[in-house]
């Protein structure tokens, strides 16, 4: 496992703050997710080349958020795989993606495009090499998540599912779906958990912790809704002594106040432009 830092994205760890995992078989490297850039695509090809001794015969993209997916172009598209909802979200925003990098980023982009995969992936299985790889086609972090479990071996690869240690984000989740997702993913005999961000846990430890962060979102922001606190004052509600121990809390809970407040206000406030 490549380990992503703590971070928002900046310049100055150049958008590298998603985990990306290796598996070696004997028919190639598998990678899941190829990070956030085409120069980091170039060194993570290389790096699963040096350790396997093999190049790479699948790069799986676990969804279409920009730090997991925009070094695909050091991969050929006949080796990326990904599910539709994926595929559909890259091909929608991944322009807007791009240029937001670029921003964030910057040189650290340089060259970087929107690559799109040949393989369209359904939940099932396939095999390559020696391991038997189950494809689960989720949803909840965004519209479209897969998680990658190796049956054998029992590595669970969750993507954004699954944060540890590390605020999850919000800009496309769907509280309730993403809970049925792990739901799911936690009725599988795990032996390692590999989250989209935060430390690789021999127990289920991500997905409770990203479990509880989801229902104090949604506990805090109908709270701070339901008492009329407009979404600044929202945004500066204090949040449980627990979160103090997980990185960027606070940055993406008042980000989580701006993605999810105004819905609550577009469906719970009267329209002013229709009558009674």
């Amino acid at each position: 496992m490549l380990v992503g830092a703590d971070e928002a994205i900046s310049r100055a760890n150049g958008g590298a703050i998603a985990n990306i995992a290796i598996f070696d078989t004997s028919e190639g490297a598998i990678v899941v997710d190829t990070g956030p850039s085409r120069r980091y695509g170039v060194e993570l090809e290389a790096l699963a080349r040096q350790l396997t001794g093999k190049p790479v015969v699948r790069a799986l993209l676990t969804h279409f958020h920009p730090d997991h997916v925009f070094g695909c172009q050091a991969f050929s598209a006949k080796v990326l795989a990904a599910p539709k909802g994926v595929v559909d979200g890259l091909k929608q925003s991944g322009e807007d993606f791009a240029t937001a990098m670029y921003y964030l980023a910057g040189d650290w982009m340089r060259g970087t495009e929107v690559v799109l995969p040949e393989i369209i992936i359904n939940s099932g299985h396939e095999d390559i090499g020696e391991r038997r790889l189950r494809y689960l086609v989720l949803d909840g972090h965004t519209d479209s998540d897969l998680a990658v479990f190796d049956e054998r071996s029992g590595i669970l690869v969750a993507g954004d599912l699954a944060f540890l240690d590390r605020a999850p984000t919000t800009p496309h989740a769907d509280l309730p779906a993403w809970n049925r997702s792990i739901a799911e993913l936690s009725q599988l005999s795990i032996s390692r958990l590999v989250p989209g961000h935060g430390p690789a846990e021999t127990t289920p430890r991500a997905l409770v912790q990203t479990g509880q962060w989801l229902k104090t979102l949604e506990e805090r922001i109908m709270d701070s809704f339901e008492r009329g606190l407009a979404m600044t004052e929202a945004m500066d509600e204090p949040l449980p002594a627990w979160t103090e121990k997980i990185a960027l809390a606070r940055y993406e809970y008042e980000r989580s106040v701006m993605h999810l407040y105004p819905k609550l206000e577009a469906d719970g406030w009267p329209r002013v432009d229709v009558s009674n």
